[in-house]
């Protein structure tokens, strides 16, 4: 039997996979860029949300509103906001940050967020 119709080389692809390659390769980068700054944001809730709690905690045992600010933010991601209140009945910690990725401060920042509330112990409201 004779083939039919054109045969082709194993030579006549020389370059495509270059070709592909320098295409697909910027769009890979966008990619891994995206997951690693979806990285950071997450990492940076999990640090609000662990000084949240480290703060509420602390706060409705008694502790000075002062040390509990202080010790939060030393928890938490640089730049965050601490909100801390205390009533009769329970205690509110307030944890917030923006998050830009290191790698491209050109980019818009994403807030996080946490709260944590405890039950505030008998006499520690002064």
């Amino acid at each position: 039997m004779t083939p039919v119709g054109p045969i082709a080389h194993a030579g006549g692809s020389k370059g495509s996979v270059t070709a592909e390659t320098a295409v697909v390769l910027p769009a890979v980068v966008v990619m891994l860029a995206a997951a690693l700054w979806g990285v950071a944001a997450v990492g940076a809730q999990l640090e609000c949300v662990d000084a949240a709690r480290m703060g509420a905690r602390a706060a409705s045992r008694g502790e000075s509103l002062e040390r509990v600010r202080g010790g939060v933010l030393a928890a938490a991601p640089a730049g965050a906001h601490v909100m801390v209140t205390r009533s009769a009945e329970v205690t509110r910690v307030e944890v917030s940050a923006s998050v830009r990725p290191r790698w491209g401060a050109s980019l818009p920042a994403v807030t996080v967020r946490a709260t944590a509330v405890s039950a505030t112990e008998p006499g520690a409201e002064r």
